[in-house]
C-alpha cells in the first residue's frame, strides 16, 4: 500500500484518466479528493467509499482561481495536507484546421488545459512546501512533443504544461517538492474516441481508429489503467530522485512515428 496516511487530490477525476487514477490511488490506501465540474464525480466518490476508501467529491470548475482554492482547503481540512496532486482536467477541442478553428473553443482549451494547471500548481505547491514535501502530476500529452495537425489549440496548451513543469520544478526541488509531467498518447477514453469522430467527419472516413492505431508501434491505444501505473510511480517514494521530467506512456508512437513496417 504505497500511499497509506497520504493524501492524494485529483482533478478531471470524474472520468477518463482522472477516474482511473483516483481508483488507483484509493486502492493503494491514500485518502483521495476527486475533482470535477461534472457532478458525476460524487457517485465515483460514493463508489469508492462503498469499497472501504476514504474518498470525497469537490465539484469544481478549474479555470476559476475561487473554486481551486476551495478544493485545495477542502483536502486540508478534512486530512492535514496534500502529498499527492494529478493536476489532470483538460479539454481536447475541436478537430479542425487553424483557419477554421473558433476562437471561443481555442480560449477554453487554454483556460482548462493552461490555466487550471497554472491555479492548481498555484495553491497546491504552498501545502506542499509548508510540509517539506509532495509530488505533482501534470497531464501533458504527446502533443506537448510534436505537432498534430488539427488539433493546434490543444497542442499549444500541452506544450505549455510542459514549460510550467519544467519551471515549477526548479522553483521547489530544494525545498522537497517534486513536479513531474504525464505525457500520454491515445488512449483507450471518452477523448480519443471523439477525436476519432471529429477526424471521421472532417475527413469523410471510418477508419480514423484503425489508421491512428497503425502509427503506433505496438498496434493499440493504451489503457487507462497501463496511465495509472506511471501516475502512481511518479508520486511515489520509490521515484524521489525524479523532478521535472516528461513522461510517455504511447506504445512508442513518440520515438517511432512511423508506426511499424515489420508485421
Amino acid at each position: 500500500m504505497r500511499f497509506t496516511n497520504k493524501v492524494a487530490v485529483i482533478t478531471g477525476a470524474a472520468n477518463g484518466l482522472g477516474l482511473d487514477a483516483a481508483q488507483g490511488f484509493a486502492r493503494e490506501g491514500a485518502k483521495v479528493l476527486l475533482v470535477d465540474r461534472d457532478p458525476s464525480g460524487e457517485a465515483q466518490a460514493a463508489a469508492l467509499r462503498a469499497e472501504g476508501h476514504d474518498a470525497r467529491f469537490r465539484q469544481a470548475d478549474v479555470t476559476r482561481d475561487a473554486e481551486v482554492r476551495g478544493y485545495v482547503t477542502e483536502a486540508v481540512d478534512a486530512w492535514g495536507g496534500i502529498h499527492c496532486f494529478f493536476n489532470n482536467a483538460g479539454i481536447e477541442g475541436y478537430v479542425r484546421p487553424i483557419v477554421d478553428q473558433d476562437e471561443e473553443m481555442f480560449d477554453a482549451v487554454m483556460a482548462v488545459n493552461v490555466k487550471g494547471v497554472f491555479l492548481g500548481l498555484k495553491h497546491v505547491l504552498p501545502v506542499m512546501l509548508r510540509q517539506g514535501s509532495g509530488a505533482v502530476v501534470n497531464t501533458a500529452s504527446t502533443a506537448a512533443l510534436v505537432g498534430s495537425a488539427g488539433i493546434a489549440p490543444y497542442t499549444a496548451s500541452k506544450h505549455a504544461v510542459l514549460g510550467l513543469t519544467r519551471s515549477v520544478s526548479g522553483e521547489v526541488a530544494r525545498q522537497g517538492v517534486r513536479v513531474n509531467a504525464l505525457c500520454p498518447g491515445p488512449t483507450d477514453t471518452r477523448m480519443i474516441h471523439s477525436l476519432e469522430d471529429q477526424a471521421g467527419a472532417l475527413g469523410g472516413s471510418n477508419d480514423v481508429a484503425e489508421r491512428y492505431k497503425a502509427a503506433i508501434p505496438l498496434g493499440r491505444y493504451a489503457t487507462p489503467g497501463e496511465v495509472t501505473a506511471m501516475v502512481l510511480f511518479l508520486c511515489s517514494d520509490v521515484a524521489s530522485a525524479i523532478t521535472g521530467g516528461q513522461f510517455q506512456v504511447d506504445g512508442g508512437r513518440t520515438a517511432c512515428p512511423g508506426g511499424s513496417a515489420l508485421r
